[in-house]
């Protein structure tokens, strides 16, 4: 089979091809595997008896069981929902916008793909754009979305060494230049690998260079305000005419919906509408039938409240201790832990690197993600990279547990056994 230009780079292997990989097929590999690598949310059951009502009250009703299967969306999504979820965040935050400022996707994945290659790539006057990250790491699944090559820049941050084996990554802003090319930035909040959560301050700061750039700020929060809120520090929710915030509903509990939603001014969302109807056609009406009384209600805000967040944050705490009891004598730091569903372990000088570290593990039948995956815009030497692993916590306490205590034996042996030159993938 002979392959276009897009078909080599998108039929090819990628970070994000090798995670999804792993999730589907190792169990077939150990039944018995410890997945702590995917980015599947926990069981709330609180949530999954809502969503459990509310699939029923929809299946009973023909008239809504019928625009649930047989009618097609627009490929800006449901109306209805667009209206409540636009609502809400006027009664909630004062933000100015209505259904027209909202777009629903087929999955936030499939958002950022159109978006990224919408604002950046190969431009008319034949120059090239780029996304730039602010913070690196970063999401796993931003780094091959783009069309052509170097489609991201990203700014090195600093490293703050916190007590009791924390440290926290920070926007260098002394060093961040987004350059004259730059097409955007972005980021995301909490920060997926890392639970970064970058303050008000920062984002206000962010959201100034954007502005002096005339460019937007594009916000992931997939795992932040408004919703699903796993957030564990104080943070507000940031939106204006110049910002892109991009949500989800799979950490809701939610992941086999697809649903994104992207809220922007009026002539990205239109852009973005005419895009994801050449890519899409329409969108899924599952996800936003189910959430569109949660808004209209605002029982959103209880739900992640009483819920969520407290679901979430005990998790964490719980495997920092543990992580504090297992790793006890070795070299190693967490981040601090503000929000999102992992923990990101830093091994200062490890002997091996992070994917060889991952390629034991998943022999022992411990499942995570090398760290390197997610350094998306930095491709320098910087060792670093290949110190780190995320982990989830979202799965029940005791494969939380078991698997914390096989990373220890590992990276133990790692650090007694030593190595040769560490192999950089």
């Amino acid at each position: 089979m002979k392959l276009s230009n897009f078909g080599e780079k998108f039929a090819g292997d990628s970070g994000i091809v090798a995670l999804m990989d792993d999730l589907g097929s190792a169990l077939n590999e150990n039944p018995d595997m410890i997945f702590m690598g995917g980015g599947n949310p926990g069981r709330v059951a609180e949530l999954e008896a809502v969503f459990r009502q509310r699939l029923e009250s929809i299946l009973a009703d023909p008239e809504r069981r019928h625009s649930l299967f047989g009618v097609y969306q627009s490929p800006q999504g449901d109306r209805d929902f667009r209206r409540a979820l636009a609502a809400f965040l006027r009664g909630q935050y004062g933000w100015p916008v209505d259904e027209a400022n909202i777009a629903i996707s087929n999955g936030s994945q499939s958002a950022f793909f159109l978006l990224f290659n919408m604002l950046a790539g190969a431009m008319p006057d034949g120059s090239q754009r780029h996304i730039h990250l602010p913070l690196s790491p970063e999401y796993i699944g931003y780094r091959d979305t783009g069309m052509g090559p170097g489609l991201f820049t990203a700014t090195r941050p600093t490293l703050e060494l916190l007590d009791e084996n924390q440290f926290k990554y920070r926007v260098d802003f002394d060093h961040l230049a987004p350059g004259q090319d730059a097409a955007a930035l972005c980021v995301s909040r909490p920060t997926n690998p890392t639970g970064n959560v970058l303050t008000d301050d920062e984002v206000a700061h962010l959201d100034s260079i954007a502005g002096q750039c005339d460019i937007p700020l594009i916000i992931d929060g997939a795992y932040g305000q408004p919703f699903p809120g796993i957030l564990f520090s104080t943070a507000r929710p940031h939106w204006n005419d110049n910002t892109i915030l991009a949500l989800s509903l799979s950490k809701l509990g939610l992941p086999g919906v697809r649903t994104g939603i992207l809220v922007a001014r009026e002539d990205i969302i239109r852009a973005f509408t005419n895009a994801n109807t050449i890519a899409s056609l329409a969108c899924g009406t599952l996800g936003p039938l189910l959430a569109r009384e949660l808004f209209a209600s605002g029982e959103i805000l209880s739900l992640t409240r009483d819920f969520i967040t407290p679901f979430y944050r005990e998790r964490a705490q719980q495997t920092v201790q543990w992580c504090r009891e297992s790793f006890a004598g070795l070299p190693w730091r967490v981040h601090r832990p503000e929000g999102a569903i992992f923990l990101w372990l830093w091994f200062e000088g490890l002997p091996i690197s992070s994917q060889e570290l991952y390629q034991r593990l998943k022999r022992r039948g411990v499942l995570v993600v090398p760290g390197h995956n997610f350094f998306v815009g930095i491709d320098d030497d910087w060792p670093h990279r290949h110190e780190c692993l995320r982990v989830s916590y979202a799965m029940d306490g005791d494969r939380v547990k078991a698997g914390v205590a096989l990373i220890a034996e590992e990276v133990r042996r790692a650090y007694t056994e030593g190595g040769s030159e560490r192999a950089v993938p």
